[in-house]
């Protein structure tokens, strides 16, 4: 019985440690990036929206048309955190695609692409592949969205997305979906002024009937990023921004999987 403790123990102490190890980060294909132009910020916005964006940029606002993002962090897709790396790649507010790898003493042992390219998503990964699914469509437009807080320019030069006033920390951010409108709630903090959280409707599954709160936060001054499920009440996804290039060209690297 000792020796079968002291197995098991070895046993959890190895997964555990495999599981403590960050891999390394991706190397990203040398893509020059092009000078963005820029236009000035605009009036009337909702005051904890003005005050956003001042902060973050100041009167002159960035026209971005893509981006290239990577970084590291850590997934849950099984109720344990798995150290990861990440590429996502986004043609700005139109269409965009996600590489992850969780990986075990550093090595990858789970990959997932997914995806949002011409209006219809895909998902590749060993827990199931599908394409062009309705409720993952509109999903991936969501993620879309959100992920502009890391290029947060995008939701004031795009002339599809809305801002309307709440309260004085309070806006809804207006984004477009096919033929019709979701709409964000972002929450801002008082202190700093910068985004605390934005919440939203959204399918967990490509199988479910009704919609599930989601919830996007940031720290770190908006560089890690995080993703919850209301119904699970933790983070399913911590992402931590390490390199972006913006406005590269992109029209072939967006449509490639894998790194």
């Amino acid at each position: 019985m000792p020796i079968v403790l002291i197995a098991l123990a070895a046993l959890a102490l190895f997964l555990w440690l495999g599981l403590q190890i960050q891999p390394a980060p991706f190397s990203i294909p040398d893509l020059p990036a092009a000078e963005a132009k820029t236009v000035l910020l605009p009036e009337e916005l909702p005051k904890p929206v003005e005050r956003f964006y001042r902060t973050v940029y100041g009167e002159q606002i960035p026209v971005i048309e893509t981006v290239v993002i990577s970084g590291r962090g850590r997934i849950r897709p099984f109720g344990i955190w798995l150290p990861a790396r990440f590429v996502m790649v986004h043609n700005a507010g139109r269409d965009y695609r996600h590489y992850f790898e969780a990986t075990f003493f550093g090595l990858p042992f789970l990959r997932v692409n997914e995806g949002y390219i011409d209006g219809q998503s895909f998902f590749e990964s060993p827990m199931g592949t599908y394409y062009n699914d309705s409720n993952t469509n509109e999903g991936a437009n969501l993620a879309l969205w959100a992920e502009g807080g890391w290029f947060p320019a995008i939701w004031l030069t795009d002339p599809r997305v809305r801002w309307e006033t709440v309260d004085e920390n309070t806006a809804l951010l207006r984004v477009p979906f096919e033929n019709q409108t979701e709409t964000f709630i972002v929450r801002f903090n008082p202190e700093t002024g910068l985004v605390d959280l934005m919440e939203v409707m959204r399918f967990k599954t490509k199988n479910d009937t009704a919609k599930t709160l989601w919830i996007t936060s940031e720290s770190n001054g908006g560089s890690t990023s995080y993703a919850t499920w209301l119904d699970d009440g933790k983070p399913w996804a911590e992402l931590s921004l390490e390199k972006i290039i913006f406005n590269a060209d992109v029209s072939e690297y967006i449509r490639a999987r894998g790194q």
